[in-house]
């Protein structure tokens, strides 16, 4: 175990190499930069000195190496949007919000997707059943932007039950940005949870233990969701990276100032250093929960070995 985790570390760590080469690369290849401005464009020897000062002066690999460098000492920069903050600052200041809104949504959306998923492989065919496919049809067709919308028009504007947007000043206003990223997780959540009971309750050894007059409830959640988890985890694994860095439609549609909505600024603004240091953490999200997804096998199923 030990050495398979190691193995992949240092996969990861090869991985983090390639993508921050791929996306410095594209960065710089975009036409214009973070201070070309065509409506106010600054004059020659100031738009040198700040090109100086930031080091954007220098051949490409030259400020390639010299970033690397600074980011693995901690280092990245400082953001060329808000000049008077360090990236890291930026980053503390607006993940925790995304952290917030994805960690309940995560937990919500993919609890209940799991169990409404149980419900409707147990009672197949029937009221139960249809209605935990409508809704996982619903989550998985509509984009969020969309329900965001919907949410807004009837429990904000029409019933005034919940506020527009906004953060941090009444607990109502997380909710219906959670509806909005959750549904979409929980749809997927109900349909391969459902598929893989469906499919796990044909096996013999649920028909053994239903001969041997255990419960139905034991039968269930003993044997059948236990076995079915691996399909189930594969596929909800990669989407928890997403919701934890946030969503730039839900997040600008609710006025929740995060890291997705950020992310997309700082895009839109040139900001280098962000851009590289965003792409980078978001890249180790992903590395991590495919190696805990891994990991998360081996206790599910001692019969699956990691080499």
């Amino acid at each position: 175990m030990v050495a398979y985790i190691l193995k992949r570390l240092a996969g990861l760590a090869f991985v983090f190499f390639l993508v921050s080469v791929v996306a410095f690369l594209l960065m710089h290849s975009t036409p214009g930069g973070p201070f070309d401005e065509p409506n106010m464009p600054l004059p020659p020897a100031a738009k040198a000195n700040i090109l100086r000062k930031y080091g954007l002066d220098q051949p490409l690999h030259i400020q390639y190496i010299n970033y690397i460098s600074n980011a693995l000492r901690g280092d990245f920069g400082y953001s060329f949007s808000s000049p008077s903050e360090t990236v890291a600052q930026v980053i503390g200041r607006t993940w925790p919000i995304s952290i917030t809104l994805g960690g309940v949504t995560v937990i919500v959306a993919l609890g209940s997707g799991i169990l409404i998923g149980i419900l409707a492989a147990v009672r197949q065919n029937t009221i139960v059943d249809y209605v935990a496919t409508f809704l996982a049809t619903l989550g998985l067709t509509v984009p969020n932007f969309v329900i965001a919308l919907w949410l807004i028009l009837v429990f904000a504007v029409e019933l005034q039950w919940l506020p527009i947007g906004g953060w941090g000043e009444d607990w109502r206003q997380i909710i219906m940005p959670m509806i909005a990223l959750g549904l979409g997780p929980m749809g997927i959540a109900t349909r391969y949870t459902r598929a893989s009971l469906v499919d796990v309750f044909t096996a013999d050894y649920i028909r053994t233990a239903r001969a041997k007059g255990l419960a139905e409830r034991m039968v269930v959640m003993r044997h059948a969701v236990k076995n079915a988890l691996i399909p189930i985890i594969t596929v909800l694994g990669p989407r928890i990276p997403d919701l934890i860095t946030g969503t730039i439609f839900v997040e600008t549609m609710f006025r929740v100032p995060g890291l997705g909505k950020f992310f997309v600024e700082s895009v839109l603004d040139r900001d280098y250093p962000m851009i590289m240091a965003l792409t980078l953490l978001i890249a180790a999200l992903w590395g991590i929960v495919y190696l805990l997804t891994d990991l998360l096998y081996t206790l599910i199923d001692p019969r699956v070995k990691l080499t």
